[in-house]
């Protein structure tokens, strides 16, 4: 089983594949390393990173999050505003000490190596992490980072996805792979969508931990929205972005319109917000990726702000419905922009919140799936390409459309006869297939569409 604190991690931003990932790999490679050889046989280090990590890895952090992980740090507990300091030092002493106990070279040329042209046959990201003493090479691995945080190592690759997190030696009650199973458990036990994960979260931990976990999760999106509406300024990167979540804040906030349609103003702002925090380098929580990190807590916002205030319980139902239809996703298709394009990212997130939503606001199970399935339907063949390699344009905007688009979609389904003539099973293989048949240069290359149609300044 997939733990729903396994789809969702606070990390920090910009990339969950390409930020996130790489950081856990970086820590968990040396703590392997220190096992098997100890660290202080080594006197220095290269990362190579290939594929999408070789291609936009620079706008996206990825050498950043190297370090960073080689240096102990993990990404829910990084100090953000430590990071910057940490970097000058690496680039001036050209040293770096591994998981914060052992000083080797580490020059700012040849470190980390960013391949533009190479890639693994395996997975779009992948990075391989030697030691050496001398010339000699003492320890290596190959890693792959294949969405939402998650990474493989290469020996493992070939395993089932549940080999590379969290298991349990028990079975769960209501194992599903498929959101025919989910129906059809729901169906018999006389379950919701969130009462049926639950259950299978309770094999892992006990019900209080569970709640004040979501509930921290939940605090830390807020939290994330808040930072977002107070902090001015330019974006890094290059393209001189102006973050627009302050600007707009202000202007809703001492508005008297009688607008039906303002609301939509308050959901972009808030998926604004997180998604130029993301880009800033800022605390998220990834939902499922970074890149699509703005559209779950946007719409969560939105039934506090409309439908009723959020408390414990509808937090948790809407966390778990939501990750619920990740992990179909997950399991059966892809949440890497890097595989499938950003269908994979703002399309899942779109269909996760869409679904979730459509619960809060007492919708059957069947709408819950309905739901869900038109926030796909309706994100199919979405690509990705990032101006600069940033997760800035078209990323920011491309959240407050998904978010709107997963309100309208629950919506939709709510006001529905129940009859669907495409299920969420259908549309989850669909956008798999589709993703297989994009060019690669739509998948987070910085290499197709936008990226190349527009001026970098």
């Amino acid at each position: 089983m997939i733990s729903v604190f396994d789809l969702y991690k606070v990390g920090i931003g910009p990339s969950s594949s390409h930020t996130v990932g790489p950081m856990r790999a970086a820590y968990d490679f040396l703590h392997a390393a220190d096992k098997e050889v100890g660290l202080d046989k080594a006197d220095s280090m290269v990362v190579e990173l290939f594929g999408s990590l070789g291609q936009t890895g620079k706008g996206h952090g990825t050498g950043k999050a190297v370090m960073l992980g080689l240096a102990g740090e993990k990404p829910e507990s990084v100090d953000t505003t430590k990071v910057e300091d940490f970097l000058k030092q690496v680039d001036s002493t050209q040293k770096l000490s591994l998981l914060g106990k052992h000083e080797i070279t580490f020059p700012r040329e040849g470190a980390i190596v960013f391949h533009r042209r190479k890639t693994k046959p395996r997975h779009a990201n992948a990075m391989e992490l030697r030691l050496y003493r001398g010339d000699e090479v003492i320890y290596k691995d190959l890693y792959y980072s294949i969405g939402g945080g998650f990474i493989v190592r290469d020996a493992d690759f070939e395993e089932s996805l549940e080999e590379a997190i969290e298991q349990s030696s028990k079975p769960i009650p209501y194992p599903f792979d498929s959101a025919a199973d989910l129906l059809h458990h729901c169906s018999e036990h006389g379950m919701r969508i969130s009462s049926l994960m639950l259950a299978n979260e309770k094999v892992f931990r006990s019900e209080e931990e569970i709640r004040e976990r979501l509930m921290h999760l939940w605090k830390t999106m807020d939290d994330c929205i808040a930072r977002g509406i107070r902090t001015e300024g330019i974006l890094p990167g290059g393209l001189k972005v102006r973050r627009r979540a302050p600007g707009l804040y202000q202007r809703l906030k001492n508005e008297r319109s009688t607008d039906p349609m303002q609301a939509m103003d308050w959901v972009d702002l808030f998926a604004l917000a997180v998604n130029e925090e993301n880009a800033a380098g800022g605390r998220v929580v990834t939902a499922p990726t970074n890149g699509a990190a703005g559209i779950i807590p946007a719409v969560m916002k939105y039934a506090d702000k409309y439908i009723e205030p959020l408390d414990e319980e509808t937090v948790v139902r809407f966390l778990l419905t939501s990750a619920a239809i990740g992990i179909l996703y997950k399991k059966n298709a892809s949440i890497s922009g890097a595989e499938v394009g950003c269908q994979g990212e703002v399309g899942v997130a779109c269909s996760m919140a869409a679904g979730a939503l459509a619960e809060l606001m007492g919708g059957s199970v069947s709408n819950v799936e309905n739901a869900a399935e038109i926030g796909m339907e309706h994100n199919l063949g979405l690509t990705c390409d990032p101006v600069g390699g940033l997760v800035q344009v078209p990323c920011i905007e491309r959240n407050a459309m998904g978010a709107i688009k997963a309100i309208n979609a629950a919506r939709l389904a709510l006001r529905g006869s129940g009859d669907h003539k495409v299920s969420l099973d259908k549309v989850i293989k669909t956008m798999w297939d589709t993703g297989n048949d994009m060019k690669t240069k739509y998948k987070e290359t910085a290499r197709g569409g936008l990226a190349v149609n527009i001026i970098e300044c």
